[in-house]
């Protein structure tokens, strides 16, 4: 007898040790941490960020999802993953009580050859205890043209603004090596998108950008995610080789490395550069390198990991109503603006002319102590010079290059730089102060100057 208890007692304890609370299934539904997954415009061929969702199950008991569906299948243009494994089906998992896995979604477009942006839909299924439930997944899709690793210019194919223009590697305006003498000539409020490590280099030849006030040219990444709003570094930027003459107007430029560079000349001016804004470049907004020239007039050259504008081996410059305002978020290695005469290679010193320049009823300011670095060696002409200015620095240059028009130390009063608005606030000391033998007829909002302000805005 006292072996037949036994017996059952084991027998008990077997049965109580298999109706653990783990594995008692609850009979109700999930939950998800959102109903719909929205992505951002996204370029066909060009792949999204992970976007993620979490599925909760909010019970006691443990959960089976019998089963978790693409119903686009194989052929939907989203690709899904559940708690680490990707795949188009998944039959039953499993959530403990109160527990809850990850789902992660990417989509990639395919070419639509459509001009206007569409919407493209598709959803996830969830089938547990006999219930269907479903997760939406929306995206923006948007078609473009596509430019790798190729040679553009008007005598190619012109490039119109009815969809973005994405660059991939290399676009060359001109063969390396070569007098191409090609131009690209980009219209009004065309859209241009760089991939990572993409660059637009102009190399013998010339580029003219026609943005207009309102319809401006726009530069920047191609990941249109609001997360990559304001990441710098994302494409390399727009170079510039021994250019023809050229010209920018109304074109913003923004998240790159160097957002701006020009190298060398072939004519008698390298680059006409007005109403334009380059900003949150990795290194430089503008790199004027090797003796080009350049006449810059209602710019402004913002955040920079190194300097906003850095002038270096010589050259011939001209600004007018041009801000240079660094106030980058993080540590930085330059001033707003940096101006060298010279360079070392291979341990030897050279020495380049900075001839015939001018900067006039322009800003030198930021949240740095010195924001303009004047470094030059004597031997070759150093002919320019500074008038209607404001300048931060610790040690005032008092050099016979420097006007007593220039305004040293003095709170702008901007409106708010952190935001990167640069409007002048009632009271500014900069309404009035600009020389007007030096001035031009407009601001960059098309406001008329009279007695003008220093700097890019007239208040």
């Amino acid at each position: 007898m006292r072996n037949f208890v036994f017996i059952i007692f084991g027998g008990l304890s077997v049965f109580l040790i298999s109706c653990k609370k783990d594995n008692i299934f609850s009979n109700n539904n999930i939950e998800f941490s959102t109903d719909t997954l929205l992505f951002d415009t996204v370029f066909t061929t060009v792949g999204s960020t992970t976007e993620r969702f979490k599925v909760y199950n909010p019970n006691a008991g443990t959960i089976n999802i019998e089963e978790i569906e693409l119903m686009g299948g194989e052929d939907s243009p989203f690709r899904i993953n559940i708690d680490g494994i990707p795949g188009v089906y998944h039959e039953n998992v499993e959530i403990r009580g109160n527990d809850s896995l990850f789902g992660f979604v990417e989509v990639t477009l395919e070419v639509n050859n459509l001009t206007n942006p569409l919407i493209i839909s598709d959803s996830i299924r969830f089938l547990t205890n006999g219930t269907d439930q479903y997760l939406k997944l929306d995206v923006w899709g948007q078609d473009a043209y596509f430019h790798a690793n190729e040679v553009v210019g008007d005598s190619y194919e012109a490039w119109n603004n009815d969809k973005p223009h994405v660059l991939y590697g290399i676009v060359a305006v001109g063969f390396p090596g070569l007098d191409s003498n090609l131009t690209l000539t980009i219209p009004p409020g065309t859209e241009i998108y760089g991939h990572k490590n993409s660059r637009l280099i102009v190399y013998k030849s010339a580029i003219n950008i026609n943005g207009e006030l309102g319809n401006e040219v726009t530069f920047q990444g191609d990941r249109l995610e609001s997360f990559y709003d304001d990441v710098s570094g994302q494409w390399w930027g727009i170079h510039m080789i021994e250019a023809q003459t050229s010209s920018i107007d109304y074109a913003i430029i923004k998240n790159g490395s160097v957002g701006l560079r020009v190298d060398t000349t072939q004519d008698p001016v390298t680059l006409n550069l007005s109403n334009t804004i380059i900003d949150n470049s990795n290194f430089y907004n503008l790199n004027l390198v090797a003796s080009p020239i350049v006449n810059a007039e209602n710019c402004q050259f913002g955040r920079a990991g190194l300097a906003s504008g850095f002038l270096f081996a010589g050259g011939e410059y001209n600004f007018k109503h041009c801000n240079f305002v660094n106030y980058w978020s993080g540590a930085r290695g330059g001033p707003a603006l940096s101006i060298q005469n010279w360079y070392t290679f291979e341990g030897i010193t050279y020495v380049s002319s900075i001839t015939n320049s001018r900067f006039d009823n322009c800003i030198f300011y930021g949240n740095g102590v010195n924001e303009i670095s004047v470094d030059t060696l004597p031997g070759l002409t150093m002919d320019f010079e500074f008038n209607a200015c404001l300048m931060k620095r610790e040690e005032i240059y008092d050099f016979s290059n420097y006007s007593p028009s220039v305004l040293w130390n003095i709170n702008p009063l901007f409106v708010d730089p952190v935001l990167s608005d640069f409007m002048l606030q009632e009271g500014s000391p900069l309404i009035g102060a600009g020389d007007p033998a030096y001035s031009n007829a407009l601001d960059i909002n098309g406001v008329p100057r009279s007695a003008p302000e220093i700097g890019l805005y007239e208040y």
